[in-house]
């Protein structure tokens, strides 16, 4: 059962750094990060198609990262 856990987390965060590397930069410079974080706050950038997906699917990969990440801490801690 560990192990199985073990290989998901494994599986997990590699998907994660390769659907991270797989996106766009926002922005780039010190200029872009500033005026880069003000338009995603309020909006005026809406991610479409693929951004949209790869945003989504890094939400949802990095939840998973975490979930098993306590749960192998917790099998490791219990055995």
């Amino acid at each position: 059962m560990v192990i199985l856990f073990k290989v998901l987390l494994i599986i997990a965060s590699i998907g994660l750094i390769a659907v991270v590397l797989l996106q766009k930069g926002k922005s780039a410079g010190l200029s872009g990060s500033i005026s880069g974080g003000a338009e995603h706050l309020f909006g005026r950038t809406k991610a479409r198609g693929l951004d949209l997906f790869l945003s989504r699917l890094t939400m949802g990969l990095a939840a998973a990262f975490i979930v098993l990440a306590v749960v192998v801490a917790y099998f490791a801690k219990a055995i």
